[in-house]
This record gives structure tokens, C-alpha cells and sequence, in this order.
């Protein structure tokens, strides 16, 4: 009947009845493959946003209609309405917003005709671009690529509706008459690749009656004109009018005209009221062909991805150019490019620049399926103040792993203070041919998470003084006036007023109804100054901050008092963007962070002063690792540098999380842990551990002839200072003496179930007996393995067989466990560490360390873990004892507490928390190039 030369009005209403059971086979499969990908994925919620500016009649039906497919196949869809006097601009920023919302997986438009531009239509990103109107998807539509891309719908209900009605459309001369843009575009593309010949032209065409004479199929774009007759049609020809798009937004049905059927040569073609059911099958198509396409892809993109890493090529040099030498020998990949082989996705990462990169948390939530890798911790002996190469060796063996085993790894390492960077130390991007690239983006600002820091911390620290003046200087009214003022006459509480009144029991939420002594206690902290332990912090070096008077001004009343500065690093919140495992539980210990007490001795809080919100915003962006890359082209995040003398010295904990989703079951992550064993890597297992709920599969100890030496009782290392010749010359007894200290370290890695393998970082003056004699002492004391690294000089070629040990040893059988209980009070823990890790025979309370700890177990903080704050140089108090020191108390100081960390710290003996500049500081050797504006002189 349809292949007939005349169709009747009643084969126009089986036409209509064969589309509806073509929609609803569409729809019904539809449906399958939905329900198939969310019995995989339950959380799974495929979502369509519409974005939609028409006339106020087309909303009704077009809404009316996508409803009611979506509900019939299992897809949510969201629409967004503006109104019609929109501006393009107006319009790509909804477009924008949605691309970058997590929950939208495909974008439709349902514009007015003159929105339709280049600008708009590009706006939408190609993977949720679900009408192909993009010039990306029609780009791969024109290249074949069609499992990639969206097809124009109206374009595949077409072909669908010709492939019902033509018996073949491979030969056919098909003539597209008024279509433009994607409709054109994806319907000459699909025609030719079903053998269709194919012709184009506009109405006003000077040859359309002699091109409309040759064409079997005749494609209708757009309304014709009243003055080109019917009869220019060929009998027989099969005519397809999409001109009332049903996705165009003008009317869907106007009176006397047909839309997407097919007609043979009828007088009244174009005034005839055809009730056609090609809307339905439009949306049918772009159901099936794009949206579930579009969930099938996305579903597919969420899956961990294998790495295709393409590794850099090492040429070293003898003798060792300087680290920032060698840093710009090397050509960095394009940190998009480096994310992209790791298996990230475009939209988990955020650029800055071309080298570094923040990585999103949502990643966390995709891959929380993927098993983890092997977990490994570099450690080190107790250093000289030099530094024993902990960095170098991390990423010597990320080098070696990767680039030169086929492994995947990361390594995951702590942002450099400014303070050692212009001080002393220098930069900490590792060293030689085992670096960070580019080490002068890595050592100077990053991203600029301390400086985030800095900025929240020093507002918590103006935010306690001045409630301090405020409380000093006016009445209970004046006060509660200002902190709940009427705005446009309307009084009401914040949200963390309101958390506050809940906190103090006081359940009205209407500020009129406080009684007055209910508003004293909400107006007044009573901040006694003399329990303030919140202190401003700075990211230099700065010895006269270390005692400081504020509030001399007359302005400030008489409040003065004295306070100090700590090194920016040394901040709780350093502490807590270590050990978070989220943004809310980020904002949960900002605001259990401790400040002072006040005057009847309970503690105030962050929270109690209103400034949370304000701080988690300033870490919103601090929260994310950052991702850099290593000589060979091997990942590396960057995130978090709590100095571990005086914090818990270990990077973050969501960077370590992500890396081990990322590296992939047999991957390794290795991580750094600051200084000695004894300080680093004790925190590591009793903090960072606790907090995060990962086991480590390793420990590397790192260990070099020259800190052995010292230990053995070779004469002082003084940084800046020449090594005196024991140093310089074979001494086998120096090294055997100074093994004590190793044999000490291995034995505080036992205490933890967790074997160690030795890594002894060569140095040139190092004879091979020395070497052997450590590697064989290194053994002897329970090392499962102690091999000799040359990484520095040769890259990661140097520690392929430290990372054939660490491979070896992460195989073996793990007994990991912690140091102490968490129920015990807070002296015995302290003890079991000076005793078990230290060597000390008892410890040393100070009356205020003594009165510390009753007020913190009184106030219900005794069940934290420890956070000793330690000299590095020595496993006692004492920096000028060596090797492994025994018979000594150890002193306790003070004691404070990181509450929102959520540890106790102790300080033992004279510890500093603001470093001081050395005599001839790092300083002196950095400068500026002004015309090619490189930095010299970092190392």
C-alpha cells in the first residue's frame, strides 16, 4: 500500500499508525539497554537537561512529550526554561553550567530559530551534545567515526522512515531541498553511506524544477515558497517534509501543514492536515541512537582506564649538571597529556599552565571499585643537615618502576615550604637525574596551596583577637545587635549561629525569642587570652617573629598581648589538608580546630567564632592534589607539606587515595616520609595511617655513607661548609661504627610488621667497600633487602634493582600493626614512643606539660594519637648525639593539641616553630633572568 503512486488519507493514517509502532520498538529497546546499564551501575541516573526558549504554546507539549518517553524508558530529564527574551550569552551560560555538572549527561536545545549559531550550538560539550549539533560530533559523523559521535535526530528518524517506506535507498537519487546546518550536514552523510546519489539546493535554486524532476526522494528542510508549484514534483517521487522540526522549537503543528511524512504527487501536499507521529520518532531516535549512545559511553568512560604512558628519554651527562640544568634539559609533556595517559578524564582535572594541573576529587567516586595498589613509604636514618636524598630516591624509584619495568607508579610527595627553599635546605624537588619537573614551578608557589593556608589561618587568628575587643567593649545587646543584625527588617541566624545555639542546647531558631541570658551565651566566648594557642603563621623564615606584641595601637583599646608567628607549614590547617579524606570532613575538623580556651576552661573552637564556612572556602581549591611529572615523564602529586619535626611530615592523604586507584591493582605508590624513621615514618603509621585506613606494603630506608659516617663519630656536617676528608676517603670503620643508627631504624620499621628494604643513595666519593659493607651490615640487621642506587647520576636506569627488591618485598606476607593503643592516656602513649622508638629510658613532664594534659583529658581529647614535635638530627632531644644514644630522659616541654588534625603534639625540649635564616641563606644564589625571565640558582 505505501510503495503505491497515490497514498490515500487512509494510508496517510496507517503511515502514522506504522511510525507510532516504530517509536515504540525505539522506546522498548530503549528501555532494555537502560535498565541493563543501571542493573551494572545502580547509581546510575541517566539524565537529560533541555534547554529550552520558546514561545510559551510549545512548552506544554514539547515538556509533555519528552516526558513521557523518558518515563517510559527509565531517564530523567530536566528542563530549563528561559524565557524568550534570553541572550546568547545568557543562554551559553546555562549551556556551561551544565556541561560542568556531573549529574547531566546529555544536553539537548530547544531554541527559537535565530539562537541557532556557531556559538551556541559549540557550547555544548561533544559528549553530551545528544542532537549532534556540534561541529566536533558533525566532524565525526563526515569521518565515520559514529560510535563517538551524535547524529542530528531528525536526520536518523529519516533515514529510519525511508528505510520503511523505500525499498532500498542504496541507488536512489535523493534531492534535500531548504535544509541547512546539522540537518544537512548529517543527512548527506548517512544518505551516501546507505549508496544514496545526493543533491542539495535552496528553493530559489535556478535549476530546482529540473533537479526536483531527476530525484526519487525529495527531503524537505523549510517551508516552500507559495510560488514553486506542486506539479515540479515528479509522479511517484517520495516526499519527506522535516521542515516543523519538532526539536526546533517553532509550533509543532500548524494548521494545513505536514510534517516528516511521506506524500506522493497530491494537489493539496501542502494543505492538507496530515496528524503525523514523526515527532514521537524524533524523539525516539534521539533516544536510542544518542542518549542511551551517550550513557553507553559515559558508563564506559567511568571504568578505570589501562595507562598508556609515553615515558621521556634520559640522556645523562658525566659529570651531573646542576638539578635546575638538568629541570630544563628536559621537555615536559603538556600536563593534559599526562593525565589523559593515566586514565584521567578531561573534566577531573583543572590546568594551570602547561605543566601542573589540580586533579578533582570526584575521581575518588568513579574508581571507589578499583582495588588499590601497593602502598610504599621511602623513610629515612637520621640525616646530617644535609638531607640524605629521601626525595631523590622516591623518585628515582617511581623512574625506575615505570619507565624501565613497565609498572605503572606515582609518586605522591609534600609541597616545598618557602622557608627552607630561601633558607638553607634549597628546594626539595629531588635531585639530578630523579626529579620533579619543572623544579622552579615545583619549589616556588605550586598552585599556591600554602599560600591558602596562610590566608585561612592568619583569618581564624584576627577573627580571636578581635572577638576578644568586641566582647571587651560592649554590652550583651550591642553585641547581639551586631552578630544577628536586621537586614531589609528581617532579623535572622546563619546557619553556623544556628549550629551554635543547637550546640549550646538553646532550640529557637526566631532571634526575637532569646531570653537575655540565653543571648549572653551566645554573644559571649569569654576567650581567656592567656590559653590562646592559635597563632599567626608566615611562609619565611623569620627569627624575630618568634616573639612578637600585637594590639599596641591605640585603636585596639589596651588589648594588647604578646603571641608569635609559626612557619606557615607548621599551621594545624597544613595538618588537617594532610589528613582529610574529603571537603566535608575538610570543613568538620576546620571547625573542631581548638584556638584557646575560655574562662571557666572549656575549649572554643573555630566553629564557636563563625569563621568555618569562610575557611573552607579559602581551602576549596587547596583540597586538590596537584599533578606534575618527573624527568621520564612518570605522574607525580604534589599536595600538602607538613614539616614532620614539627607536624606529621607525610603528604596528603586523599593524594595517596587517588594515586592508588590510578596506578591499578599491581601499581605502586610511593610516598615520602620527612626526616628520620623515628619522626617521619612513626607518624606516618600512627597518624596518617589511622586516618586514611591504608596499610603499607613497604618501607625504603634510606641510608647514605656519609650519614653513617657521622654516626660512626666523624667530625660535624655543616651545610654550606666542606666536608672534612672522613668523609671524602674510604673509612670502613667510621661506616661499621655508624650502622648502629641504621640497625636502630630497621628495628623501629619492624616494631610495625612491615618489611624494609635499604636503599643506600651512592654517592661518587663512596668506595664499593664501603657499599657492600653497609648493604651486607643493612641484611645482617633483618632488611629483606639493602641495594646500592645510583638514580641521582643515572636517573631511573639507577634504581631498576631497588625496584626489583620493593617489587620482591611487596609480595611477601604483611603483619602490619600499630605502635600503640589509642584507648591508653596520654602519657603512656607518649612513653611508649621515647622508650620503643627513641631509646630513652623515661620521659620528663614540665608542670605545664602536666597541666596540658589533664585539661585535654578532662575536656575529652585523651584518645588521639601522638604528634612528638622532635629534633631531626638525633633519636634523642639532643642534636649533637649521634648513633644511637641510650640512658637519656626525654624532656617534655609542652604540650598542645590539633584537634581538628586530631592529634596531640608534644614538644620535646627547646623545639622551634619558626625557622631562622642562616648567615648566608639560599637567597643569595637565586635570581632573575630579566629578558628570558628564567629562574637561576635554585637547587
Amino acid at each position: 500500500q505505501l510503495s503505491a503512486n497515490v497514498v490515500t488519507g487512509k494510508c496517510v493514517t496507517y503511515l502514522d499508525t506504522m511510525l507510532l509502532l516504530c517509536s515504540s520498538e525505539i522506546i522498548q529497546s530503549c528501555k532494555k539497554v537502560l535498565a541493563s546499564l543501571q542493573k551494572g551501575h545502580p547509581t546510575f541516573k541517566p539524565t537529560l537537561a533541555i534547554v529550552q526558549v520558546t514561545y510559551a504554546s510549545d512548552e506544554d507539549l514539547v515538556q509533555k512529550l519528552n516526558q513521557n518517553f523518558a518515563e517510559e524508558i527509565g531517564l530523567h530529564v530536566v528542563h530549563i526554561c528561559l524565557p524568550q527574551s534570553s541572550s546568547e550569552d545568557e543562554i551559553v551560560g546555562e549551556i556551561l553550567r551544565l556541561n560542568e555538572d556531573p549529574m547531566v549527561h546529555g544536553i539537548a536545545l530547544h531554541l527559537s530559530e535565530n539562537a541557532y549559531n556557531s556559538k551556541v550550538l559549540n557550547a555544548v560539550k561533544p559528549e553530551k551534545d545528544v542532537d549532534g549539533v556540534s561541529d566536533v560530533n558533525l566532524g565525526r559523523l563526515v569521518r565515520g567515526d559514529t560510535y563517538n559521535c551524535s547524529v542530528f535526530p531528525t536526520a536518523s528518524a529519516v533515514i529510519e522512515l525511508l528505510e520503511k517506506l523505500v525499498k532500498t535507498i542504496d541507488g536512489k537519487k535523493v534531492l534535500l531541498v531548504g535544509a541547512c546546518g546539522p540537518l544537512e550536514a548529517s543527512l548527506q552523510c548517512l544518505l551516501q553511506r546507505k549508496g544514496a546519489m545526493t543533491m542539495s539546493c535552496q528553493w530559489k535554486t535556478q535549476q530546482l524544477q529540473s533537479k526536483l524532476h531527476q530525484a526519487d526522494v525529495v527531503v524537505v528542510g523549510s517551508t516552500k515558497p507559495k510560488e514553486i508549484p506542486v506539479s515540479w514534483i515528479r509522479p511517484g517521487t517520495t516526499i519527506v517534509n522535516c521542515y516543523l522540526d519538532f526539536l526546533s522549537g517553532k509550533k509543532y503543528r500548524a494548521r494545513g501543514e505536514a510534517s516528516l511524512t511521506t506524500l506522493s504527487n497530491r494537489p493539496d501536499f501542502y494543505s492538507t492536515a496530515v496528524p503525523s507521529a514523526v515527532g514521537p520518532l524524533t524523539i525516539a531516535m534521539r533516544m536510542q541512537k544518542n542518549m542511551v549512545k551517550t550513557s553507553e559511553r559515559w558508563i564506559q568512560s567511568q571504568q578505570y582506564r589501562q595507562w598508556n604512558l609515553h615515558c621521556l628519554k634520559l640522556q645523562p651527562l658525566s659529570p651531573v649538571p646542576s638539578d635546575i640544568e638538568i629541570s630544563r634539559g628536559q621537555s615536559p609533556k603538556a600536563v593534559d597529556v599526562l593525565a589523559k595517559e593515566i586514565g584521567l578524564l578531561a573534566d577531573e582535572i583543572e590546568i594551570y599552565g602547561q605543566t601542573k594541573a589540580k586533579v578533582r576529587l570526584s575521581l575518588l567516586e568513579r574508581l571507589k571499585d578499583q582495588p588499590d595498589g601497593k602502598y610504599v613509604l621511602v623513610a629515612g636514618i637520621t640525616p646530617t643537615p644535609l638531607g640524605e636524598g629521601k626525595s631523590t630516591v622516591t623518585i628515582g624509584l617511581v623512574q625506575a618502576l615505570t619507565a624501565h619495568l613497565n609498572v605503572n607508579s606515582f609518586a605522591c610527595l609534600r609541597q616545598p615550604s618557602q622557608g627552607p627553599t630561601f633558607g638553607v635546605k634549597g628546594g626539595a624537588a629531588g635531585g639530578g637525574y630523579a626529579q620533579v619537573i619543572p623544579m622552579e614551578e615545583f619549589n616556588l608557589h605550586l598552585t599556591g596551596d600554602i599560600h591558602a593556608i596562610t590566608a585561612a589561618n592568619n583569618l581564624l587568628a584576627a577573627a580571636i583577637d578581635a572577638r576578644i575587643l568586641h566582647e571587651g567593649t560592649q554590652s550583651d545587646k550591642a553585641l547581639y545587635n551586631r552578630l544577628v543584625p536586621v537586614v531589609n527588617g528581617v532579623r535572622e541566624f546563619s546557619s553556623i549561629q544556628l549550629s551554635r545555639l543547637k550546640m549550646m542546647r538553646i532550640n529557637k531558631i526566631n532571634p526575637d525569642t532569646l531570653t537575655e541570658d540565653e543571648i549572653s551565651k551566645f554573644v559571649r566566648l569569654n576567650i581567656d587570652p592567656s590559653t590562646i594557642t592559635w597563632q599567626r603563621v608566615l611562609d619565611t623564615n623569620d627569627r624575630f617573629l618568634r616573639k612578637i606584641t600585637i594590639g599596641q595601637a591605640n585603636t585596639e583599646k589596651g588589648f594588647f598581648r604578646q603571641a608569635q608567628f609559626d612557619i606557615a607549614v607548621a599551621s594545624e590547617i597544613m595538618a588537617i589538608l594532610a589528613l582529610t579524606t574529603s571537603l566535608s570532613d575538610m570543613k568538620e575538623r576546620l571547625g573542631k580546630m581548638v584556638v584557646a580556651n575560655d574562662k571557666n576552661g572549656h575549649p572554643v573552637t573555630a566553629e564557636d567564632l563563625g569563621v568555618t564556612g569562610a575557611l573552607a572556602v579559602l581551602m576549596k581549591d587547596a583540597i586538590k592534589p596537584t599533578l606534575m611529572q618527573t624527568l621520564e615523564g612518570t605522574p607525580v602529586f604534589v599536595h600538602a607539606g607538613p614539616f614532620a619535626n614539627i607536624a606529621h611530615g607525610n603528604s596528603s592523604v586523599l593524594a595517596d587515595k587517588i594515586a592508588l586507584k590510578l596506578v591499578g591493582e599491581r601499581g605502586f605508590v610511593v610516598t615520602e616520609a620527612g626526616f628520620g624513621a623515628d619522626i617521619g615514618m612513626e607518624k606516618f603509621f600512627n597518624i596518617k595511617c589511622r586516618a586514611s585506613g591504608l596499610v603499607p606494603s613497604v618501607v625504603v630506608l634510606v641510608a647514605t655513607v656519609r650519614a653513617l659516617k657521622m654516626h660512626g663519630g666523624g667530625p660535624n656536617v655543616t651545610a654550606g661548609a666542606p666536608l672534612k676528608r672522613e668523609y671524602t676517603e674510604e673509612n670502613l670503620q667510621l661506616v661499621s661504627d655508624g650502622c648502629c643508627n641504621l640497625q636502630k631504624q630497621i628495628q623501629i620499621a619492624q616494631l610495625f610488621g612491615v618489611p624494609v628494604v635499604v636503599a643506600l643513595n651512592v654517592f661518587k666519593t663512596d668506595s664499593h667497600a664501603e657499599v657492600d659493607l653497609v648493604c651486607e651490615i643493612a641484611k645482617e640487621a633483618g632488611a629483606f633487602d639493602a641495594v646500592p642506587c645510583n638514580h641521582w647520576s643515572a636517573g631511573g636506569r639507577g634504581a631498576v634493582e631497588l625496584a626489583q627488591a620493593v617489587r620482591r618485598a611487596a609480595s611477601q606476607e604483611n603483619s602490619f600493626k600499630y605502635l600503640y593503643n589509642l584507648e591508653l592516656p596520654i602519657i603512656e602513649k607518649i612513653r611508649i614512643i621515647a622508650q620503643k622508638v627513641y631509646g630513652a629510658d623515661d620521659i620528663e613532664l614540665s608542670p605545664a606539660a602536666q597541666s596540658q594534659i589533664n585539661r585535654y583529658s578532662q575536656q575529652g581529647f585523651g584518645n588521639l594519637p601522638i604528634c612528638m614535635a622532635k629534633t631531626h638530627l638525633s633519636l634523642s632531644h639532643q642534636p649533637e648525639r649521634k648513633g644511637v644514644p641510650t640512658g637519656f630522659i626525654l624532656p617534655i616541654s609542652d604540650v598542645r593539641a590539633s584537634i581538628g588534625a586530631g592529634f596531640i603534639y608534644p614538644l620535646v625540649g627547646t623545639m622551634s616553630t619558626m625557622p631562622g635564616l642562616p648567615t648566608r641563606p639560599c637567597f643569595y644564589d637565586i635570581d632573575l633572568d630579566p629578558v628570558t625571565e628564567q629562574v637561576k640558582g635554585l637547587f
